[in-house]
């Protein structure tokens, strides 16, 4: 099976479906989205109906939790803050719903999809270091082989023994049984790995074989509609950038 794994798409519809486009060449047999569908973008209900009609899988992102009412999100900084209480006020009932019954985590066989760090699901804690990474270790034998995750925005895999944690530096690799492997899969609408196109991965689980793909989009219909928005000017900015 190839697994279409892609994560915080924060809005932004250009993106997500430029995305969408570049995996139909992809025979692509599943898609799952790894949560943060909103915040930042100025296209929640959109990226919502396309995410929620296409994926097999959706996980519960953290903006996603806020703008759902599943956290409190009053220690955001204040231009974050807003974004989501206009995504909160924007949102069709079904897509409020949709966001309000979306799980924490989601296991299916030697796979594990959540958004942040599997230690703490409920914490949305980021893994971009080895560091991080290797509070993982303490869980092993909870782990799947493969974990995806998404939260940091960046494209980022890590291997796991019993007893150390070595990062991946190749965006196409075999994953092998005897490791762990916590894949940070980017991001589709908020890039912050200075590469402004959008992030998206395929695990073919036939062939153990992961990948890292990029696309390009038209970012300036996405900025232009973040500044004709309620909505910080630098959340369209950040976009020409990657960061």
């Amino acid at each position: 099976m190839r697994i279409g794994i892609f994560s915080d798409v924060h809005a932004n519809i250009e993106a997500m479906r430029a995305v969408m486009d570049a995996y139909k060449t992809e025979r692509i047999d599943k898609y799952v989205c790894i949560g943060d569908v909103v915040g930042y973008g100025a296209s929640p209900n959109e990226c919502c109906d396309l995410i929620r009609n296409a994926a097999a899988y959706t996980i519960l992102g953290n903006h996603d939790a806020a703008v759902a009412g599943r956290m409190d999100y009053s220690y955001y900084y204040d231009a974050a803050r807003q974004a989501l209480d206009l995504h909160a006020r924007q949102l069709s009932p079904e897509n409020m719903a949709w966001l309000r019954g979306l799980p924490y985590e989601v296991r299916e066989g030697d796979v594990t999809f959540c958004h942040g760090s599997p230690v703490n699901l409920e914490e949305f804690e980021y893994i971009f270091s080895v560091e991080q990474a290797s509070r993982c270790l303490e869980i092993w034998e909870e782990l799947g082989v493969v974990t995806f995750i998404g939260h940091s925005h960046l494209c980022k895999s890590f291997a796991l023994t019993r007893d150390e944690v070595y990062e991946v530096v190749a965006t196409k690799f075999v994953i092998r049984p005897e490791h762990r492997y916590i894949i940070s899969v980017g991001s589709v609408g908020q890039p912050r790995d200075y590469d402004n196109r959008a992030s998206y991965t395929i695990y073919d689980t036939d062939e153990r074989v992961f990948e890292f793909k990029r696309v390009a989009y038209d970012i300036d219909a996405a900025a232009q509609k973040i500044f004709a928005a309620e909505l910080e000017r630098n959340f369209g900015n950040r976009l020409f950038l990657g960061v």
